[in-house]
């Protein structure tokens, strides 16, 4: 059931009006909850009562440990819900990966064997209602948060459907705290909730589904195609992801100020970064800040000799780019990641010994050669990421580097230029956060015509052959 289809907006709207109907926050909670599960039991039913079983084993381990005041004992419930989490992972979405990896290994010493592939169905959202699960049992076990009391408030937690398959990655500080909280009915929050629900839509339709028009049949064969075509499908590309993901985070975060509730921001104009450390502090905040608090600094973070530090964001950001995917494209696109941060972090610190270059990169042109610099960089790097395999990924990048003939761009390059300018403007509105501005001192008439006109602009923009959105595959 996607955001953008008819099957949701009736099962939005029915929620919607039964919720708001009903006098009693309790009551509000437990059809939350019944809505997120029939929603993602719409995807398949079984999952759902996995999703449901798992949470409720995690709800009574961090009840075990927030009662108990043995160090031992709650060192062993946590360290049940960690591996217990990770082991669900782990089969359902990597286990087939590992057991390929494992056969080419051996094959390439010399054994010739065959490993049989597992039919596993891969749970949706499953990497992030884990992350979530995880930071909350980790949280209980440093006395950060107290266990949830109630299993109906615990389980919307984890399942609550604007955020269940795709994120942000909510924190328990941050969302439990909301479902005890009375609700009250909020003109200006709906007209929020509204106009995020509806730029999201934009972003996805608009844009996104249009830049695959260009991206994937280069994707798909970058032989074929000239060089500037190659880089424009590159930046088209890292335009859809952004676009792509950003939108559903709009369409979330909307439709959770509907029902009363806040969602983090999971972008923050990430194009407009003057370096890759800045980058990740404004791509995916969610996951960036979780590796950050969950696995960087348990590691040792960057208190240690630099060597150390490099280790661990290499590690880091290495173990992000396989939560992306069974597959070493996402391997190495993560490594390549932790590599550019160490390589700047380095860089900043050669810098801050020479006075005129640290000049030279804070005037106003050096910032936007920075900004046009990393920009170009994590397009190349989005390269990796996107290629079905490293081989044809190796085939594009070498196709981008070495002037070659071939095809055309195969759409308009006015439309291609309309909607880089649409993407470049909404980062520069974003600056000054002109929808919420805008939303609070309109007219509910002009607020109602300018939400009209991008709905109607987001269906008449859209490619006939719609997208899923991109994260819900990882």
């Amino acid at each position: 059931m996607l955001f953008c289809s008819q099957t949701f907006l009736f099962f939005f709207v029915f929620v919607f009006t039964l919720y708001w109907a009903m006098p009693w926050q309790r009551a509000r909670v437990w059809l939350l909850l019944c809505a997120s599960f029939f929603f993602y039991a719409c995807w398949n039913e079984w999952l759902a009562l996995l999703v449901g079983v798992s949470t409720f084993i995690d709800y009574w381990l961090a009840r075990g440990m927030d009662a108990w005041t043995k160090p031992a004992a709650r060192r062993a419930l946590l360290l049940f819900s960690v591996i217990g989490n990770l082991t669900l992972l782990g089969y359902f979405k990597y286990v087939n990966f590992f057991i390929e990896s494992l056969q080419a290994s051996l094959n390439a010493v010399g054994a010739s064997v065959s490993f049989p592939l597992l039919e596993v169905l891969l749970p949706i959202g499953i990497s992030f209602y884990t992350f979530e699960a995880i930071n909350y049992t980790v949280d209980v076990y440093r006395r950060k948060v107290r266990a949830e009391r109630e299993l109906g408030h615990f389980m919307l937690f984890i399942t609550f459907f604007p955020h269940l398959v795709a994120g942000p990655i909510v924190r328990a500080r941050d969302f439990l705290p909301q479902i005890h909280r009375p609700k009250q009915w909020n003109w200006a929050r709906l007209q929020l909730g509204v106009g995020m629900f509806l730029m999201g839509l934009f972003k996805k339709l608009a844009i996104a589904d249009r830049m695959a028009v260009l991206a994937d049949p280069v994707f798909a064969a970058p032989d074929s195609f000239r060089t500037h075509t190659v880089w424009l499908a590159a930046f088209a590309y890292a335009v859809q992801v952004y676009c792509d993901f950003s939108g559903y985070t709009d369409m979330a975060i909307g439709l959770a100020h509907m029902f009363g509730y806040k969602l983090a921001p999971n972008f923050n104009m990430p194009f407009l970064s003057a370096n890759i450390s800045e980058f990740w502090r404004r791509w995916h905040i969610s996951l960036s800040s979780w590796l950050r608090d969950y696995l960087f600094i348990p590691l040792g973070g960057s208190r240690d000799r630099e060597w150390r530090t490099a280790r661990n964001l290499l590690i880091t950001m290495t173990l992000a780019g396989l939560w992306h995917g069974a597959n070493w494209n996402f391997v190495v696109f993560g490594a390549i990641q932790g590599m550019l941060l160490i390589g700047h972090r380095w860089f900043r610190a050669l810098a801050s010994h020479l006075p005129r270059l640290d000049w030279a990169l804070n005037t106003r042109f050096g910032t936007a050669a920075c900004v046009v610099l990393t920009f170009v960089t994590f397009c190349c790097t989005l390269v990796v990421f996107r290629a079905t395999s490293l081989t044809l990924g190796g085939q594009m990048l070498q196709r981008m580097f070495v002037l070659e003939d071939g095809l055309r761009t195969p759409v308009p390059s006015v439309g291609l230029a309309a909607t880089f300018a649409v993407v470049a403007l909404c980062h520069w509105l974003g600056r000054y956060n002109w929808l919420r501005i805008t939303s609070m001192r309109a007219p509910w008439q002009t607020v109602a015509v300018g939400y009209c006109t991008i709905f109607m602009a987001a269906l008449i923009l859209a490619p006939r052959s719609g997208q899923a959105f991109i994260y819900f595959q990882f």
